[in-house]
């Protein structure tokens, strides 16, 4: 059993990681401050604190507290086109605010931390599947501000013996029985797709004339508790003594095939049984035709690989979540 911090643990990706941290038997806090985030969210048996992790001097407080030995950081911003209008708000809270962090964790004597980062850090890649040590050159301040972080990590790895793995991911998508994605504004395109559906929301496919077999654009998609299980065993991989993070851990999480938007269209119209409205537009400046990550790393290293991989299984939890909670979380 470990004692382990979750930033960003009200959210999305960070509360179904928070349920399978309880699952495997540890304890947990979470911090986060509700601004994206819902505190329904946070499974039973975490102790939450609304707060945020860029004050350096609560955060080392909460660490004391709560007795913690490992932090999962999963609290970011995480908007590409925000962070191009307002990237001073990117380096505020995802660089400044994660060194405050770190500074809270070292002068706590916490030296053990998972990253949750983004595969946006490799930009345009060369070659698909992206392999971890790919040229990292991202092309919106929110990949950037990951690739900063990134190697502040790797420095306090280096100076103050820190032990940490950082995962990098596309999109993830699904559901567990109990917590799924409820975000304002809808990013997403499974999300997007389903609020489509159900006569919320209109939706846009951003060009349909990219070099792939039906035109569109191909990513990777994971289901989110497939994520949480790459949390978890990251968190085993910084025990003291594992030698896999004698040296900082990075490692990219992903199906290494990968699916083009129509697929993700299709595989909607087959969970909820009707067509999906949808109208076409213009390439969006910078999507890449391909962006799809190798796992090899993930495999051989974590012992990791994504146990469902079906883009149906991904749509379809989170269909099914979707009918149980018609109007999302209750705060």
């Amino acid at each position: 059993m470990t004692r382990i911090l979750v930033t960003g643990g009200a959210g999305y990706v960070g509360s179904v990681s928070v349920e399978a941290l309880l699952a495997a038997g540890h304890e947990v806090a979470v911090l986060d401050d509700a601004t994206t985030g819902h505190p329904a969210a946070v499974p039973e048996g975490a102790r939450f604190h609304e707060g945020t992790y860029t004050d350096q001097a609560y955060v080392a407080g909460l660490l004391a507290d709560e007795r913690i030995e490992a932090i999962l950081h999963c609290a970011a911003r995480s908007l590409v086109g925000e962070s191009g209008r307002d990237p001073a708000k990117y380096y505020r809270d995802n660089v400044a605010g994660g060194v405050a962090l770190l500074e809270a964790a070292r002068t706590s004597g916490v030296g053990r931390i998972v990253f949750s980062s983004t595969a946006a850090v490799y930009g345009v890649p060369d070659a698909t599947p992206i392999p971890e040590d790919a040229v990292l050159r991202p092309i919106n301040p929110y990949g950037e501000t990951k690739r900063t972080f990134e190697a502040a990590l790797r420095w306090y790895g280096a100076a103050y013996g820190f032990r940490s793995v950082t995962l990098r991911y596309f999109n993830v998508g699904g559901a567990t029985e109990a917590l799924g994605e409820d975000h304002d504004p809808e990013t997403h395109l499974i999300p997007a797709m389903l609020a489509a559906a159900e006569g919320r929301t209109a939706l846009t496919v951003f060009g349909d004339d990219y070099p792939t077999p039906d035109g569109t654009c191909i990513r990777d998609y994971i289901h989110v508790a497939d994520l949480a299980d790459a949390h978890l065993r990251g968190l085993e991989a910084t025990t003291p003594g594992d030698p896999r993070t004698d040296e900082p851990l990075i490692c990219n999480l992903g199906t290494a095939g990968g699916f083009s938007v129509r697929e993700v269209l299709a595989a909607g119209e087959r969970v909820v049984g009707r067509p999906i409205p949808y109208t076409l537009g213009d390439r969006r400046a910078g999507d890449p035709p391909i962006l799809v990550a190798s796992n090899d790393r993930a495999r051989t290293v974590l012992g990791w690989e994504a146990n469902r991989p079906g883009l149906d299984e991904i749509v379809g939890s989170a269909w099914a979540w979707r009918q149980r909670h018609p109007d999302g979380y209750p705060d």
